[in-house]
């Protein structure tokens, strides 16, 4: 089973903002798909889970805040027995312009708590990332412009953004080794 897990946080006034790019391509997997989500309480999340390409995938959104990812991911890793090599995880990146991904193998967090998190929960640096561009607010302050929305003229790379994202991920699913992925898609 492969595990697809998007970061953002949950409730309706999250909707939309650059810090749930996460929720919004595992959304369009699930839509483009027609994978339906459940939550799952205990493990705290939002889980969907199907056929893609022939694998059995796991969509997560993680209904903890963020900052606290890492404890919704580590028990349905557990739980659903999904190694590390069997993992993606997809967010946001202002470090990135819209309209680019950038897949990394393994790395630090950059700064972002949602990856802190899942990194201090699993243990390890040592899992695929789909990190998708929301531009730098420049010297704008950060949290605000992270749960801002997107403006106006941002939506066709903001669309672009999630296509390229999805794409990569459905590559990933069938088997492309990590290397071929960054080369294709960085």
């Amino acid at each position: 089973m492969k595990m697809i897990v998007g970061l953002g946080n949950i409730g309706p006034q999250y909707d939309g903002t650059r810090h749930n790019m996460g929720f919004m391509v595992i959304d369009q997997i699930a839509k483009d798909y027609q994978l339906s989500f459940k939550h799952t309480s205990k493990m705290e999340a939002m889980t969907a889970s199907g056929i893609i390409n022939g694998e059995k995938v796991l969509l997560v959104k993680p209904t903890t805040f963020m900052n606290e990812s890492g404890r919704s991911v580590k028990p349905l890793m557990d739980y659903y027995d999904v190694p590390v090599e069997d993992l993606i995880i997809v967010h946001d990146d202002m470090d990135l312009p819209i309209g680019k991904i950038r897949l990394k193998a393994k790395g630090s967090a950059a700064g972002h708590n949602g990856l802190k998190s899942l990194i201090n929960h699993l243990g390890t640096q040592g899992f695929h990332r789909v990190k998708v561009g929301i531009d730098h607010p420049g010297n704008s302050n950060v949290v605000d412009y992270v749960l801002g929305k997107f403006k106006a003229d941002q939506q066709d790379g903001l669309q672009d953004n999630i296509t390229q994202a999805e794409n990569a991920v459905e590559d990933w699913i069938t088997g492309m080794p990590f290397g071929q992925l960054m080369n294709k898609y960085n």
